[in-house]
């Protein structure tokens, strides 16, 4: 019964675990996304998030509680169970310290391994459905433990006045960001790799000059609807292009425009006169 007990209490701490990892690391946006078709879990799991002062103090409370409940009940159950061993063993002078050394080793690896390391690792994987799981019960809890969750809030509030800590982070994404979130759906193949080239484009679209993005009228290499076959081959050696604008007469009386490649799959370089 008793490690029935200390295994209950285990398995509580890699809930509060999983609940902190999970509505930590769960993307907003999937989040949202569930919300918006009517998902209430996920909507109680995003009000968590956007209050992480007082979700954190909540699960601190838990996580603190159950490790003293934990320390004091193996401490005092297991030790004196062991300790009659150790004596047979090594005598009575050593026999108390030994075993309570030993308990707590073990209590430490236990909690470590199974109410620690797997918790979080199993909550970085199903982020999103373990947050929506959880947000609820914390929700519970935290109600029910109000007074000292406001508590920790006030002294940690103060604590970050005293020394002008910021105690909110600016929630803007930046363009290293969204690079490295179209990187990981590229990787996982929900991004196509010609949309993630299509993306970059227009990112480095905007640190370009507009000068570079545009050529000046009396640059722009055009076709006179009188131009002879030879003037027209000249013109192509000279300046090459996809695309030419056709005029009459001037730049500003233009007629349409010829596609290079057009001219020379039907190996006519005459084909817009009359």
């Amino acid at each position: 019964m008793d490690i029935v007990i200390l295994l209950g209490l285990i398995f509580l701490n890699a809930l509060f675990v999983m609940a902190e990892i999970a509505l930590v690391s769960a993307r907003k946006s999937r989040l949202e996304s569930m919300a918006d078709k009517g998902d209430t879990k996920a909507r109680h799991a995003l009000d968590l998030s956007n209050n992480p002062e007082i979700f954190l103090s909540t699960v601190q409370i838990g996580i603190t509680l159950i490790a003293i409940f934990t320390g004091v009940y193996s401490g005092e159950k297991f030790s004196a169970q062991l300790k009659p061993h150790i004596e047979n063993l090594i005598g009575k002078t050593h026999a108390d310290v030994v075993a309570t050394t030993l308990i707590v080793v073990l209590v430490t690896y236990l909690s470590i391994v199974f109410g620690e390391l797997i918790p979080k690792r199993i909550a970085l994987i199903n982020a999103e459905s373990i947050a929506k799981t959880s947000a609820k019960p914390m929700s519970v809890f935290s109600t029910v433990m109000y007074p000292f969750v406001w508590l920790l809030n006030r002294t940690s509030n103060l604590f970050f006045r005293i020394f002008k800590i910021r105690s909110k982070r600016d929630e803007f994404v930046t363009e290293d960001e969204i690079k490295a979130i179209i990187t990981e759906g590229t990787e996982s193949g929900t991004v196509e790799e010609e949309e993630k080239e299509m993306i970059e484009r227009i990112f480095h679209l905007g640190d370009r000059n507009i000068t570079s993005l545009m050529t000046h009228r009396s640059d722009i290499v055009w076709f006179d609807t009188d131009d002879t076959e030879d003037k027209i081959r000249e013109k192509i050696f000279q300046d090459p292009h996809s695309f030419y604008p056709i005029c009459e007469g001037e730049i500003d009386s233009i007629k349409g425009v010829v596609s290079l490649k057009d001219m020379y799959l039907n190996d006519d370089f005459t084909l817009f006169k009359d």
